[in-house]
């Protein structure tokens, strides 16, 4: 039997079990740092495959190493632990038991699958060569992430990683479909928060204070030239105000307005741009008003980008395995941000958007959104694509 048939056939042998995981794990979402129980699930099933791991890691992560004891490369699978502070709002029968906590993002899924890949390829151990690690890493969701303590806590080391993979659930492509995508996929972030500082005072008479909501609506506003004047219109770049906090009556000039937004772009040197645009633009139109400002800001996640000669071995895996058809070239970046970029700056690999939309069953939100569902069949087709990157990844067929 060719080792696509295998793998097939044990994704689909393993599927009703990782169908009961992801469930459990779905049913108890923690966010960013606060993952104990879902580590806790995670390195059960560890256990019972026999690997090898590290709990704790960068506080919650755990890191797993599936060794052939036969000389070779070293690849690596990683999900994503932690959920988001988002109240469910399906009717699922296993919805989030946690009130205000939702995967609303697909990491249960992502667990999930990288999950399935092990048990695929510790049953395929004496076909393997080389060593796989699988990272389950903490807080993708808040910056700064988790990416950089587990790398910086020796997960790409001892052995060092050849190649790194990991997918994301999409709920724009059908659910038995993979996205693929060469270069850059995901934009870098920087975050922002400013304060703007006027002069209170009474409504009936605005000439004697400084209205930090007049203020903050000219800066909001003048925020909008930096992509439409300040950078080409060739290249995208994304200004967003999502938070405006200030002001106490009616009848009060308001004295302190705090604004918190982001920035988004595909061009890291426009990405060092942003901050002394902010500053620049901020600080005139302040100026102008006789207002005081503090500016704040994270320097995010960088661009994801995607190896070509790794998206190639994803394609190629992915024909083998389901079929040409199956392929989905992603045309278009997206202007979110995933820290699956940082592990992309240090080891060669690709991020695979795995389809999950299926009108029938509503799974067609978007990420983060309270009636976020998917397609479970894109468990067992995840699982064995992951299995089958890994194994031509380890045995050189690409």
């Amino acid at each position: 039997m060719e080792i696509e048939e295998k793998i097939k056939s044990l994704s689909k042998k393993f599927f009703p079990s990782l169908v009961k995981l992801r469930r459990e794990l779905h049913q108890y979402p923690e966010i960013g740092y606060t993952e104990y129980k879902t580590s806790d699930i995670i390195a059960r099933e560890l256990k019972k495959l026999g690997l090898k791991f590290k709990k704790g890691v960068a506080k919650t992560g755990v890191v797993a190493l599936l060794n052939t004891n036969k000389k070779g490369k070293t690849m690596a699978l990683r999900a994503d632990l932690d959920a988001l502070p988002i109240t469910e709002l399906t009717n699922l029968p296993f919805k989030s038991k946690n009130l205000g906590r939702m995967h609303a993002c697909g990491h249960d899924v992502h667990m999930t699958c990288v999950i399935g890949a092990a048990k695929i390829l510790s049953s395929l151990k004496n076909e393997l060569t080389g060593k796989v690690k699988f990272i389950f890493q903490p807080s993708e969701e808040f910056f700064p992430g988790g990416a950089l303590p587990m790398i910086k806590a020796g997960v790409l080391k001892n052995p060092d990683v050849d190649g790194i993979f990991g997918l994301h659930c999409d709920s724009s492509i059908k659910a038995g479909k993979i996205g693929v995508k060469d270069g850059p996929i995901m934009a870098h972030i920087i975050d922002f928060n400013i304060i703007i500082k006027g002069k209170g005072g009474h409504a009936a008479r605005p000439q004697e204070g400084v209205d930090a909501v007049v203020v903050s609506s000219a800066v909001i506003q003048a925020l909008q030239t930096i992509p439409s004047r300040r950078i080409s219109s060739l290249k995208p770049v994304v200004v967003s105000v999502g938070v405006i906090e200030g002001g106490a009556a009616r009848n009060v000039i308001c004295d302190k307005v705090v604004l918190k937004g982001t920035a988004r772009t595909l061009d890291g040197n426009i990405a060092k741009k942003i901050p002394v645009l902010l500053k620049e633009i901020i600080s005139g139109v302040c100026k102008s008003f006789g207002a005081g400002y503090e500016l704040e800001y994270d320097r995010g996640y960088p661009v994801l980008v995607n190896d070509p000669k790794m998206t190639d071995l994803v394609r190629s895996s992915a024909k083998k395995l389901l079929g040409k058809g199956t392929i989905h070239e992603i045309k278009d970046p997206v202007m979110g941000g995933e820290d699956f970029a940082y592990y992309l700056k240090r080891v060669p690999g690709s991020f695979i958007n795995l389809g999950t939309r299926n009108e029938m069953i509503g799974a067609v939100y978007p990420w983060h959104h309270p009636k976020w569902k998917v397609d479970e069949k894109s468990i067992e087709i995840g699982s064995a694509l992951l299995a089958q990157v890994a194994f031509d990844f380890l045995n050189d067929k690409y």
